[in-house]
Order: C-alpha cells, then sequence, then structure tokens
C-alpha cells in the first residue's frame, strides 16, 4: 500500500545567494501548459529559487498539442497565432526564427477558419450540388454585416432585446433569415440555399468559439473579446516550439511530470493534520508544518508551498473544484465557474493517397438543405456527423501531403471521440462521397484526431463567455485567494491562470501567456525587496 509522505526538498539553492531572506517563497504551478510555463519561466527569470511545476500529463504543453506524421507537423491543438502587434507569442515565433517557412497563404489578417487563404470554399449540399460561387459571395456578405452587428452590443452598449434572448446564436439566425426572406432579387431556390447556410456558418463559428451551439454565447458579451491587429500566422514547424522555447530557461527538475494533483488544501486548512503526520517525519522543516497551503497529489504527496498558481482547463474546474480545493471555493468564484463556458472543438485529419479536389478548392463547406428552417443545431447520437461542418485542405501539399482537416464541437464532437478510427474515418469519406457527388472517393489511408472533451485533464478546448455570464466573472476567476486581507491571512495562497481567466483574450494562446505572467508580476511585486 502507498503510504502519504510531506515532501521535504531542500532549499539549499546556490543561485539563492544574495537574496535576503532566510528562506525563500515555495510557489507550487499546477499544470504545464503555456500559462504555467510562462509564470514559471517568468518567476525564475526574477530571482525566485524554490518553483516547482506538477503536470499531471507525461508532456508539457497543455492544449499545445503538435504530432508528427512523416515529415509533417500536424497540431491537434493551438494552431494559429491570432495577431501580431504585441501579442507575445508571435514575438517568441518571430525572435526565434519559427515563421521563416510560413507561407504567404499560411498568413491571414480576416477572421481565420482556413489553413489557406487560397484558392475557394466549396459550399456543397448533401444533394451533391455546389452552390454558385456568387450565392455564396452574397451570403457572405450578408452573415459578415450581421457578424458585425452582434459585436455592438458590448462595443456600443446596446441594449439587448427579449426576441435574441442574449443570444448570438438567436439573433444570427433571426436577422439573416428575416433579411434572406425579404429580398425581392432572389428566387425560391437561392432563398432556400441560402436559409441552408445559416445553419453551416454557425456550425462553423461554433467551432471557433468552442460552443456547443452559439445559441450558448452570449450577445451582450460577445463584443469584449478584443482581436490583437495584425495577421494570423501558422508555424509549419509546430506550434509546440513555442512551448519548447518557454521550457528551455526552465530547469527540467522544476517540472514533475505524471504529478496529478487531488486536492489544494489552502488557508491552513489542513495544517493540524501535517502536524500530526510530520511528528512522524523528523525530516521535514518546522517551518513547513505550518504551511498557508498544501498540494495533495493523487501518489499521496503533500507539498508545501506558500502560493499555488492554478493553470488547470476551466473545463477541470466546473468537473472538480468541490474536491480540489479544501476548504472550497467561495460561492463567487464558484458562480463564476459554473456561469462560464467551455465545449470541444475537435479535429479529424484525413490522408489520402490522391487528392479528389481541386487544386482551387481550399476547403469542403457542409451545407444540409434540410437545415433551412432548423431552429437547433443538436443532433440524436447516430447524427453525430452532422455536426461537422467542413474540411479544410492543408496547404502546401508539398509539405502536408492530400490532407483534409475535419471540424466537428459541441456534444457531437464527444460522441465522435468514442467512435475508433475505423467508424469516423468510414463515416467522413461517405460524408465526403455524398456531397461531392463523387462515389468512387477511396477511403484515407490515415486517420488523425483530437479528443479533447473526453481527456481528463482538459474537459474542453477553450472557453467562451456562456449567455448568462460576463467579463466580470472572468476577474472573478482570476482573483487569488483569500479574499479578505488582514495581517493574519497571507495573501495570494491560491491563484488562477489560463486562458479562461483573461478578460478580453480567453480561448487564446496569447491570453494563456499573458495570465501566466500576470500571476507571476503580482507574486515579484509582493516580494520586490527580497528579490533585489
Amino acid at each position: 500500500m502507498q503510504s502519504c509522505e510531506i515532501s521535504a526538498d531542500s532549499t539549499d539553492d546556490p543561485l539563492s545567494s544574495g537574496l535576503r531572506r532566510k528562506r525563500q517563497p515555495r510557489i507550487v504551478v499546477i499544470g504545464a501548459g503555456l500559462a504555467g510555463l510562462s509564470a514559471a519561466k517568468a518567476l525564475l527569470e526574477s530571482g525566485f529559487t524554490d518553483v516547482t511545476v506538477l503536470e499531471a500529463t507525461d508532456r508539457i504543453g497543455g492544449r499545445v498539442q503538435s504530432v508528427q506524421l512523416g515529415h509533417a507537423t500536424f497540431e491537434l491543438g493551438a494552431t494559429w497565432i491570432h495577431g501580431s502587434h504585441g501579442n507575445p507569442v508571435y514575438h517568441l515565433a518571430e525572435d526565434n526564427g519559427l515563421l521563416e517557412e510560413t507561407t504567404d497563404s499560411e498568413r491571414s489578417v480576416g477572421r481565420i477558419s482556413l489553413y489557406s487563404k487560397n484558392g475557394v470554399a466549396y459550399h456543397l449540399t448533401n444533394s451533391g450540388q455546389r452552390i454558385p460561387k456568387d450565392v455564396v459571395e452574397e451570403f457572405s456578405d450578408l452573415y459578415n454585416e450581421v457578424y458585425n452587428l452582434t459585436q455592438e452590443f458590448f462595443q456600443r452598449g446596446k441594449p439587448v432585446n427579449a426576441e435574441s434572448q442574449n443570444s448570438v446564436g438567436v439573433f444570427t439566425r433571426d436577422v439573416v433569415r428575416k433579411r434572406v426572406k425579404a429580398d425581392p432579387d432572389d428566387t425560391e431556390a437561392v432563398k432556400r440555399l441560402k436559409l441552408a447556410m445559416i445553419q453551416q456558418y454557425l456550425k462553423v463559428e461554433s467551432c471557433e468559439s468552442s460552443s456547443h451551439s452559439m445559441d450558448e454565447v452570449s450577445l451582450s458579451e460577445f463584443g469584449e473579446w478584443t482581436e490583437i491587429p495584425g495577421a494570423h500566422h501558422v508555424i509549419p514547424c509546430g506550434f509546440i516550439k513555442i512551448v519548447e522555447i518557454l521550457a528551455r530557461s526552465i530547469p527540467k527538475s522544476v517540472i514533475q511530470l505524471r504529478k496529478p494533483v487531488k486536492c489544494i488544501h489552502w488557508n491552513q486548512s489542513v495544517s493540524k493534520e501535517i502536524e500530526r503526520v510530520a511528528d512522524h517525519n523528523s525530516d521535514l522543516p518546522e517551518e513547513d508544518k505550518g504551511s498557508n497551503v498544501f498540494v495533495e497529489c493523487e501518489d499521496c504527496e503533500f507539498i508545501p508551498a506558500d502560493h499555488v498558481i492554478v493553470t488547470v482547463s476551466l473545463g477541470v474546474l466546473k468537473k472538480r473544484h468541490e474536491s480540489l480545493f479544501h476548504p472550497r471555493l467561495p460561492e463567487e468564484k464558484v458562480m463564476a465557474i459554473e456561469k462560464l463556458g467551455i465545449n470541444t472543438t475537435d479535429k479529424i485529419f484525413l490522408e489520402f493517397e490522391e487528392p479528389f479536389w481541386s487544386s482551387e478548392c481550399n476547403s469542403i463547406q457542409f451545407v444540409w438543405e434540410d437545415e433551412a428552417e432548423s431552429e437547433s443545431l443538436t443532433y440524436p447520437e447516430e447524427l453525430w456527423y452532422k455536426k461537422i461542418c467542413s474540411f479544410d485542405v492543408l496547404y502546401p501539399p508539398e509539405r502536408y501531403g492530400h490532407v483534409l482537416s475535419g471540424w466537428i464541437c459541441g456534444e457531437e464532437a464527444l460522441i465522435m471521440e468514442k467512435c475508433d478510427d475505423e467508424t469516423v474515418a468510414e463515416t467522413c469519406t461517405e460524408m465526403l462521397r455524398k456531397f461531392t457527388g463523387n462515389p468512387n472517393i477511396p477511403k484515407p489511408r490515415r486517420i488523425l484526431r483530437s479528443s479533447w472533451g473526453s481527456n481528463p485533464h482538459f474537459r474542453g478546448s477553450y472557453s467562451y463567455t456562456q449567455v448568462g455570464s460576463s467579463g466580470a466573472d472572468v476577474e472573478k476567476l482570476a482573483k487569488p485567494l483569500p479574499y479578505a486581507e488582514s495581517s493574519k491571512t497571507p495573501p495570494m495562497q491560491v491563484m488562477f491562470s489560463g486562458e479562461a481567466t483573461h478578460r478580453k483574450y480567453y480561448s487564446t494562446t496569447h491570453g494563456a501567456v499573458l495570465s501566466g505572467q500576470r500571476e507571476a508580476a503580482r507574486l515579484i511585486e509582493m516580494y520586490q525587496d527580497l528579490l533585489q
């Protein structure tokens, strides 16, 4: 039987010479994703020497996961650097030469939903017909016009009417439908196609927002998410290179892999129990017995700390907050966790021997004609594939081969994750045959897909402002514990970082990096006299 033990590592670090304090503050960072690594890097570079990073999985990177297949790198997680001006991720990539092989087609100033801006998106119907390019362009202009309206509710403080239910999806579907139906120049057949396209565009939007449906995304808060100016970039050698750059200056001994955390005991909640255990552990320094925080790991080790920076995903917090913290989190923080949204966006990579698509095609968009009047984007379990919004063509083929990248989100993504590779490959092939009208499309030679929703260490892809939540909830999620500051209560015992804690840049890699730097900055300011 495994026995619980108290960690009693020595703090006699040669780097601590010159710091005017008997003992450095002990800082534990939970999670070795972008937020956790950014926090640890900033702390170590500022002179902190007692920093430990605990990572539950067997790798660093979190929701960045680059997979090498042959000569190509495929991103199961983060794919794009969103914007360049002042973006810390862009500057890391640029300063380290990661963008030298990025082609012009892998840079885009517009909204991102493609791997390549070159070529044309093929909008195909389930009857095997391609929607005419001029019809697609007309609809796209209308949809983007309404999308811009959704931004104004937050940015201009416009009141939200009751009909929209404060939902981006409900508002967009209603306004676009009314305008399509009122267009005197379109035939009934064209109107029917445009009405069906609404649902397809909303599926794409849901994948970008990582929501089950845009109906769940708050209309009044949608415009607070801020886009960094400048082009979006793909990193050809893999986004994981950003992770490796952040980890480069962190000693390997700092990061402990396969070290899942069971519970964070804060506010001296287990001091007496720890002291009882410590009576049998003569190696435990006296100063550790009254620690403010103890991190209890799944392997039964208790790690004493002065400060813990929690970088786990919002999905993990939703699932585990009751058992992960002792005492339980304040009601205000629990409410923020419950109000804010996170869901799953998955990718399905299909590799073919030869392309069956034309050289000008940069994506295949699936438009189901029977969804022209649909209100919901939820499907029966056996029809999960109807939530796949599109397949992007990976470009250039010299780098990737002949590969399509499919997108699926929400509850249907979770159903897809439960299927085996053979089932998913066969289902996707049948869809492609149906929509292209080509019954001879062969099955792919290889399939690769993500599974962020069912992974217990993530439970989702990234966050969004759900109906009923606001940016204030993001601030509450980010607020350190305990709330009440007094001379008897040490401050900032438990701190929170990660993309979901950044009010303007949630859901992004730069939001994650900046949130880690933010929490490190709090501690650097707190201990500035020590670090001089």
